[in-house]
Parts: C-alpha cells; structure tokens; sequence
C-alpha cells in the first residue's frame, strides 16, 4: 500500500487541500479562497472553474511543500459543501457557475412546489423538508430563468462529486448530496413524487455512491496538472459537516459538533433516524447511525462579508476590539442570504438594530457573533424539543481560533466548546481516511494484491489476499477518521480511537455482522502476511 493520500474540501468560501502521511499524520496543507458570487438578492454561487484551478494549484503546493513523489500518493478523496447543484452537459462539463447549497433565489418554486406536493409526507419520504436547499425548485427556477442550459443539463450533481469527475472519475453523487437534496428517499430511493411535480427525468440524476468507495483513477490529463501520477485511485470522501462531525468523535448519542464554515452546521449524533420539518437528516458514515443536523444559510460567509465592508480589519483585531465592547449592544439578524434551518424562510434579510452615535465597528462585530451564536441555539432548542440532548460539544473551523467567538457560543449554547484544533480541519482527514479503507478495499476486491508477490497466486493465497485486504479496508474506513481527529482535539483523550470506534460500529446488528466479517478478514491478513512474508517483491 502506497503511504500519502490526498484530500481536498470544496468550501463556501476557500478549497482546502491536504497531504497525509498514513503513518504520521498531516505533512502539508494548501488553501486557496473562493469568490462568493452574490449578484442579487438570495444569490450565491461559485465558479467551478476556480474550483479546479485552486485544487490543481493545492495539490502542487502540497506535493511541493513535501517533497513526496508522486508514486507514494495512493489515493486522492474530495469533500464539500452539500447540496451545491452543478448542471453539466453530456461531457461532464459545467453549463454555468455552481449554484451554492445557500442560494435562495428559488423561493417561489419552494412555495409552487409545496403546493403540489401539501399530500405528500416529505419529511418521512426523504428525511428533511421541502425548503431552498432543495435540489427540485433549483432546477424548476433554471427551467423558467435559463431555459438554454436547463434543456442541455444530462446529470445534476454537487461540488465535490463534480471535482472527482474533473479529475477522471464518472458521473456520480455521493450518499448525503442525495440523501439533502430532496430528490431521493431515505432508503436511497428516487423519490419519485418529487420527481414528478418538478418535471424532472430520473435519467439526469447520476449513480448514488457511498462514502470510501472508489469510482475512478486520475486521468492523464489530470495528472499532468497535478504532478500525481496517472491511475491515482479516486474515491468519494463526503459531506464536509458529516466528515468533520465522524473525524472529531461524533459518534455517540448526544455528540455534537458546531462547525463554523462559509455556512454554519450543527449537527448532533443519534442511533435513530429521527426527522423533523424544521431540520435536516444525514446518513452517518457508521451504518445504523445519523445525524440530524441544521444549517444557517451564512456564518463566516457573514463575517467576511463585514470584513469587507470595513476595509479587511483582520480578524484578531476586530477580536480584540469586540472583546471590550458590551454583549447584546447591537441586535443582528444573520439573515443575509434568507435562512434555511429551523426557520426555511428565503426571504428573510438580515437587520442591525438599536444603534447609536455612540457604537463602533466593535459593537456590529460584536453583534455578527452574537447573532450566529444565537442562530445555533435555535437549533439546540429544537433538538431539545425533538429529544435530542447535547452531551458533548465540539466546535471547528476558522472561527474555533477565535477565543470571544467560542466563549459567545458557550455562553449562549449553555456548553464548553471544544474546539477541534488546527486547520484544514477534520473533514479532510476523514476524507483521506476513507480512501485508506476504500483502497485497501478496493487492492483486495481486484487482487491487486498479486503484484507484491514473486509467484502467481494460487487459490489460498488469492482467497487469503481478498478476505485480508477487504476486511482491513473495512475496518480502517470505519475507525480511521476517528483516530485521525484525535490531535486536532483539545483534549485528545475524549477523541475516538480505534477501540472507540469498533465499538461504535457494534452498536448495530448490521455492525455487529460487518465486525464479524472484518475479524474474519484481519484472520485472513495474517495468514496472507506469512505468505508475504516467503514471497514479496523487494
């Protein structure tokens, strides 16, 4: 097995990029920003042409930085913000920029198609609601707005599933861009009402693919631009607040993480798929267990949107600043783009009320952070109400640096937050993790594997070989993510270790039989390993 793999984020507002060393962690990390396109009211998109130059550019700094060649990179996972809707043509390629998973432009064709579906059970048919994140009324408001590129659309798919297409793989969504995007059930169905009173062909919607599995290898083209090599395995990492909550420990009943990207998630870990109107349902990447969660259409979005306006004041002065300044001075609304959980009103906006002559910049900043804050404990609430309590809080991503900003949310949520150190952040090395597990999968299901030895491969070793590294790959794809996530805690001995996490997976009767079959496998490793051992290539 080759020793680095590659992740790569798809954000709201940056692409993130990391090279891990399996056996010692992070060596080299990249960020690049991304331009947020807000040309009117309720819009936001991204060019999926920045997408892939930053990825490219990423993945050279990386590479780079290390000094790691590139046929010791054995797999390459992208993660992302969900659902972002990307219409391509027949070649796969982008017919327009990227319509954000924060876009509320379609809040009409939410109403109109509420309407036709008021019968329908939609938050029992595909887990979440009807509301501006869904997939359908984009696609409704492209079809009336932009007749051109709706009628030349062949697939709809999201961020990151697009950027492994880029790169060389097929057409393809992962399981919780399916799962958000309204268009399927629960069970991975296509949910066929809502098909319908959109005018959508289930022919356009592309394969639904779990979180490990591999779909394809870098292309030629890819690869040159790069500096991987060609035939690097592709594998679908996931949702980025999925992989961030499953990277940092949240995997019991009650484990909670707040993650403050471009957009702000909450999300809370439940052995149940429990569903709500107000919230939206995430398959965790451990079978049997989910997380519901909510998303605030802005949070760092809204905070660089402030920067700006004030010159670019960097972000630990205006700290400092606020740090002074009264709390609840100044009322903010956050609701710039609208919002989306638990309140689905797209034609909300945002307010800065009770000012004086005598406030500071300060005082609104104060007021920003103060507002998400708030935003976040409107969803505790709803859990609370749901029966979902918070046990354990953990918080990442860029604003889990700032000391006031986590001290507002644990104030306001009634919570120590612990913060998950270091940036990128988990979700990547949950991404790449997966791709360990997926790889190794992936060696033992098309007896890669023969290649390491010097004689041909005869039926016990074959068979030793292919239970061995499925049943590894297994294991590593479940546990990884959480042992990855150990050092970016505060206090690592909360994080999810292998023990932890096998025994996360044996809660459930389907992971009970997976772990059988997994110590089945590690059995088969070892006896494979003395055949290793006799006939390796050196």
């Amino acid at each position: 097995m080759t020793r680095y793999t590659v992740g790569i984020d798809i954000g709201t507002t940056g692409t993130k990029t990391v090279l891990l060393d399996t056996l010692g962690g992070i060596v080299a990390t990249a960020t690049r920003a991304t331009d947020l396109h807000s040309t009117g009211p309720g819009i936001a998109e991204a060019d999926t042409g920045q997408w892939y130059t930053n990825a490219i550019e990423s993945i050279r700094e990386v590479l780079s930085a290390s000094g790691v060649a590139a046929e010791q990179v054995g797999a390459l996972a992208t993660s992302g913000m969900v659902p972002a809707v990307v219409p391509v043509d027949a070649n796969a390629k982008p017919l327009r920029r990227a319509i954000l998973q924060n876009d509320a432009r379609a809040h009409r064709e939410v109403a109109d198609l509420g309407r036709t579906l008021a019968e329908v059970d939609l938050v029992s048919l595909t887990g979440s609601a009807l509301t501006q994140q869904s997939v359908a009324p984009t696609t409704v408001w492209l079809r009336e707005h932009e007749p051109q590129v709706y009628a030349r659309t062949a697939r709809w798919v999201g961020s990151y599933d697009w950027m492994l297409t880029a790169l060389g793989a097929p057409l393809h969504v992962e399981q919780n861009w399916a799962l958000e995007s309204g268009l399927f059930t629960i069970d991975g169905e296509t949910a066929d009402a809502v098909l319908a009173a959109a005018g959508l062909d289930a022919v356009t919607l592309a394969p639904v693919v779990r979180p490990g599995t591999q779909v394809g290898e870098l292309s030629p083209r890819a690869a040159e631009a790069t500096g991987l090599r060609a035939g690097t395995a592709l594998v679908v990492g996931g949702a980025d607040h999925v992989l961030s909550a499953f990277a940092a420990g949240v995997n019991d009943p009650g484990d909670a993480l707040v993650k403050l990207g471009g957009a702000g998630d909450i999300l809370v870990a439940t052995d149940t798929s429990v569903v709500d109107e107000r919230l939206y349902l995430d398959a965790h990447p451990v079978p049997g267990h989910w997380l519901p969660n909510g998303c605030m259409a802005t949070s760092g979005s809204l905070i660089r949107w402030f920067q700006t306006l004030i010159g670019g004041t960097a972000l630990p002065a205006l700290d400092e600043e606020a740090a002074t300044r009264r709390p609840a001075e100044v009322l903010c609304l956050p609701y710039f783009l609208g919002e989306k959980s638990p309140i689905h009103d797209p034609d909300l906006r945002g307010v800065f009320a009770g000012l004086h002559l005598g406030h500071t910049r300060a005082d609104l900043y104060r007021a920003v952070l103060e507002a998400i804050a708030f935003g976040f404990r409107h969803h505790v609430d709803v859990f609370g109400e749901i029966g979902i309590p918070l046990t354990r809080v953990m918080i990442t991503n860029g604003g889990s640096t700032s000391t006031l900003w986590k001290q507002i949310h644990a104030d306001v949520l009634g919570h120590e937050m612990l913060p998950v150190r270091g940036h990128p952040g988990a979700s990547l090395g949950a991404a790449v993790i997966a791709a360990i597990g997926a790889y190794l999968v992936y060696k033992g299901a098309m007896k890669k594997f023969l290649r390491d030895l010097t004689v041909r491969g005869g039926l016990l070793i074959t068979v030793l070989g292919m239970c061995g590294h499925i049943g590894e790959g297994i294991v590593l794809f479940a546990a990884g993510a959480s042992v990855i996530g150990a050092p970016f805690l505060r206090d690592p001995s909360k994080a999810a270790g292998l023990d932890a996490a096998v025994k996360t997976v044996g809660h459930t009767q389907f992971g009970r039989t997976l772990l059988l079959f997994a110590a089945v496998g590690f059995a088969a490793y070892g006896l494979y390993s003395f055949a290793l051992t006799r006939y390796s290539r050196m």
